[in-house]
């Protein structure tokens, strides 16, 4: 029997970097994302196509399973990896993947891990609950792929509900999805992808984490308090009046990563208040503060997005809006007024090009809206 999975990307408009110091987050799945259409065999053996990335993806389900061999199919076998941890694969599949929208910001990489998920859980008669899914799919980027991620880009792919905000504590995983009000005026999401394609474990997005560790380790270190392996160590453990007595002692670098971790946290409330009171012209100022304290306490941003950023701003129609997924190439997202997409449209890309024509061909625009999250599609 032949299934369809359809995997969505996400955007997170507050609640960047934050993640995998246990912070709270919010997110939304969209309307764009993967699609995997599977056929399970029970021969054990994994073939998968995509219309994205040149040549296939070959292994077998009960091998055991290899180094990474730095290709698109590492993602399949990342999969394959953090299920066998769990349970016993003897079921593989005939696969074909294809992805929507330029890859850079949307966390793409999530969604197919998902998918893949999802589809050796199918093939090998294992039910697994959402929160499980997001677990091993984030477990296989962690430890197989390399990215020393939270659990955001993958709750959000399997929890999001469309027309709502998806609200997660990455501390403890509980989570609500809380409805749009009716009082809010209506929105749609722009994707401004800056041309500029990255893998994020090419970039900072690693270092950022150990200094996220090492701010928190110095300051327990200079409170006298036990020290715990760096590993284990999160900024969320420590109270804000801690991070207050002790800023001026560590280097700033640390104590800027820190400092946003601590803001982007009150950020988050406001915004969750401001999203149930229906209040966007708040909830957006809100995503451009994020972004903010984004470039200059985390420092993050390809000069590409700060200029979209930037020219984002002077725009009528833009509520607010930060970049996407790491920060460093990628895209910016932006909470607009469907009323004024076709003009946000003409003067960014009017006015970004005449600053980078080299990416002409690969710059673009689009405007999604907000969906459920990763499901079977009836065939």
């Amino acid at each position: 029997m032949k299934y369809h999975i359809y995997s969505p990307y996400r955007v997170c408009p507050i609640g960047a970097h934050i993640d995998h110091q246990h912070g709270i987050v919010t997110g939304f799945a969209i309307n764009k994302g993967i699609d995997l259409w599977f056929t399970p065999n029970d021969t054990g053996k994994v073939f998968i196509e995509s219309e994205n990335f040149f040549g296939t993806a070959q292994f077998d389900v009960t091998d055991a399973t290899r180094l990474k061999d730095n290709t698109w199919g590492d993602y399949a076998k990342g999969a394959k990896y953090a299920l066998k941890k769990r349970f016993k694969l003897k079921y593989g599949f005939n696969a074909k993947l294809k992805g929507s929208l330029p890859i850079g910001g949307l966390s793409s990489s999530a969604a197919v891990l998902v998918a893949y998920v999802m589809a050796f859980a199918k093939s090998n008669g294992i039910e697994l609950t959402p929160m499980e899914t997001v677990k091993i799919a984030s477990e296989a980027e962690r430890e197989y792929i390399g990215l020393d991620n939270g659990i955001l880009d993958h709750a959000c792919i399997v929890l999001g509900k469309k027309d709502n905000l998806l609200f997660l504590d990455c501390e403890n995983n509980k989570y609500r999805t809380i409805r749009r009000n009716d009082n809010m005026p209506d929105f749609e999401i722009g994707i401004f992808f800056s041309g500029l394609t990255r893998s994020l474990r090419h970039s900072d997005y690693n270092l950022r984490v150990n200094e996220c560790k090492t701010a928190a380790w110095n300051m327990l270190a200079y409170s006298n308090m036990p020290l715990k392996p760096l590993e284990q160590t999160y900024l969320r453990d420590i109270p804000y009046k801690t991070f207050e007595a002790t800023k001026h002692m560590m280097p700033q670098r640390f104590a800027q990563r820190a400092e946003h971790f601590y803001s982007e946290y009150r950020r988050v409330r406001k915004g969750v208040t401001a999203w149930e009171s229906g209040n966007l012209p708040l909830f957006g100022k809100l995503c451009y503060q994020s972004c903010e304290s984004s470039i200059n306490n985390y420092e993050c941003g390809s000069q590409e997005l700060i200029t979209i950023y930037e020219i984002m701003k002077s725009l009528d129609g833009i509520y607010g809006g930060r970049f996407s997924g790491a920060g460093f190439k990628g895209a910016c997202i932006a909470i607009v007024d469907p009323k004024e997409k076709e003009n946000i449209k003409r003067e960014l890309s009017k006015r970004y090009l005449e600053i980078f024509p080299e990416y002409e061909q690969t710059f673009s625009i689009d405007f999604v809206k907000s969906d459920d999250g990763a499901r079977f599609i009836d065939t």
